[in-house]
């Protein structure tokens, strides 16, 4: 049976179509909802940086078992993120999201609770599983709820909110270790999710992918058109074999860089295992009808530069703000809130100039940004190099770091922009998630192989000189990543067609990965198309 049409200005769907205005008091729980969950997952995968060398020397943990607590939570949130969206379009996304919400608060709890570090670890794949159920699914309520009109403003709002919360978390972390201590970097987890799983269940509609139906419930309704980000519509599967196999292949691939450093027999079985379940993770979404990742993607030359270059632009990254929290707190002798509040320059840049970035890159293509912004990021990573003992944050932190949030102020809306622009407009939330999931997948190898390549013994971040004789010989492995990043760019990315995708989430302050773009049915920006009855439009309550 079909929903009543009613009045779109008190926030229920109009005959079965998104109807919820961004001005109605339905349109403000859902954003508190969608910003409170998503801004959890954000948090969690930069916050724990700062708190790294108090678990240590509270847990007495090795430097492999910090690799992990960091690697543990990317590990599942990378590999699950796309199969998380596939819940929410079978399941329901609301449904899904509140289950996310709930499993990360008690992760959570877990974490703030754990005795050992390996417990610590174990919650923090529990966490990813949590945090890749539920980031999917806050954009994709945003997309299935709003009325077109309202919906690029309510996703920059969302965009927007997180990334205040990206901005806030290093300082933030930094204070509860401090002060409370670092198990309250977790433990805030808790209240935020008692907030917003309750005022998901009150307010935000419910939906489902096309081809799937939605019962109202409460206050949920079905919603119309716009798809999860990380779906195809009716055509995207419930690839759970295709998710297990690229979890796989990152775990044993993570295991072998981290634990290479021990000499265990088992770390060539686990390389070459990683590497086997990397091929049969290939064949197996060749072979699907209904594959997790379709392939045949990556047909566009641009979709697959583009991604090389996101590869190599936040492997630097990912290995980058590990190694600096580190640095600045062990070599030079800053406090965990010293250390937070020292790296929010780069994610201010980023919030504030990053809508003027993209539309810079509108007009002048996207080439010189992506070579140009990752080669500001190497110079920012070598000016690292004058941080040492006794460090002036003046005279040797903050240069460094300006220059850093500069190139990505540059690069990374330019980034999305060109993922969009390179596929089809109903292939743009899975582009979108692909590219997210790579991003995420390049840190945590970089987490697990630099220390590796840099001579870290099991103790390194127990010393300061130590410590800092690896930081030397990292930040140059970086830069030099990035360089590769640079010249992928300039020989392989081409300006798009006029006319192209152009990307809804435009101010954004993510330091792991880039932000995550709705699926859409509409070719340009701020222009409403008439919904599509095709795979990206969303079946009505019945």
């Amino acid at each position: 049976m079909a929903v009543p049409a009613r009045d779109a200005s008190d926030g229920r769907p109009a005959d079965g179509g998104p109807a919820v205005r961004i001005g109605s008091p339905t349109g403000k729980w859902i954003l508190l909802a969608t910003v409170l969950g998503s801004s959890m997952a954000l948090l969690d995968s930069t916050v724990v940086n700062v708190a790294l060398p108090t678990i240590g020397r509270d847990l007495d943990a090795s430097l492999a078992a910090l690799q992990w607590t960091v690697n543990g939570y990317m590990l599942s949130l990378a590999g699950l993120i796309l199969l998380g969206g596939s819940l929410g379009d079978r399941f329901g996304r609301r449904k899904i999201f509140v289950l996310g919400v709930m499993w990360f608060a008690a992760a959570s709890l877990l974490c703030g609770l754990a005795p050992n570090v390996d417990v610590l670890i174990a919650a923090r794949v529990l966490q990813g599983v949590g945090g890749a159920l539920l980031t999917p699914g806050s954009l994709a309520i945003i997309q299935a709820s709003f009325h077109p009109d309202d919906r690029s403003r309510a996703i920059g709002l969302w965009s927007g909110f997180g990334g205040v919360g990206a901005a806030v978390g290093p300082f933030l972390g930094g204070w509860l270790v401090d002060g409370p201590g670092w198990r309250w970097v977790f433990l805030l987890n808790i209240p935020v999710a008692l907030v917003c799983a309750p005022v998901a269940l009150r307010h935000v509609p419910e939906s489902m992918g096309a081809g799937f139906k939605a019962t109202a419930t409460g206050a949920g309704t079905g919603t119309g058109a716009g798809t999860g980000t990380g779906t195809e519509g009716a055509h995207r599967g419930f690839d759970v074999l295709g998710a297990v196999l690229g979890a796989l292949s990152l775990a044993l691939v993570t295991y072998a860089l981290i634990e290479a450093r021990g000499g265990s027999p088992l770390v060539p079985i686990a390389a070459v295992a990683g590497v086997g379940a990397g091929v049969a993770f290939v064949y197996v979404e060749r072979r699907r009808p209904d594959p997790m990742m379709p392939l045949d993607i990556f047909a566009s030359r641009q979709f697959t530069a583009v991604n090389l270059v996101t590869l190599c632009v936040y492997a630097a990254f990912g290995g980058f703000f590990f190694l600096t929290a580190l640095q600045l707190q062990v070599v030079a002798g800053y406090s965990a809130l010293q250390a937070g509040t020292a790296l929010l320059p780069t994610t201010v840049l980023m919030l504030l100039f990053s809508a003027r970035s993209g539309e810079l890159s509108q007009r002048i293509g996207p080439r010189i940004p992506l070579t140009v912004g990752p080669l500001l990021c190497a110079a920012g990573m070598l000016l690292m190099l004058r941080v040492g003992k006794d460090a002036s944050y003046v005279a040797d932190v903050l240069p460094a770091l300006l220059v850093m949030g500069l190139g990505m102020v540059t690069l990374v809306a330019p980034l999305t922009a060109t993922v969009l622009a390179s596929v089809d407009t109903g292939r743009a939330g899975l582009a979108s998630g692909i590219n997210n999931a790579a991003a995420r997948a390049a840190g945590l190898v970089a987490v697990a192989a630099l220390p590796l390549l840099t001579g870290m013994g099991p103790e390194a971040y127990r010393s300061a000189d130590a410590f800092d004789a690896a930081f030397r010989r990292a930040m140059p492995l970086c830069a030099g990543v990035l360089v590769v990043g640079a010249v992928l760019a300039f020989t392989t990315v081409r300006r798009p067609a006029p006319g192209c995708l152009r990307p809804e989430c435009r101010r954004h302050g993510s330091l792991t990965a880039p932000p995550l773009e709705p699926e859409r049915s509409r070719g340009v920006l701020g222009t409403p198309g008439p919904r599509s009855a095709g795979p990206s439009s969303t079946d009505p309550a019945s």
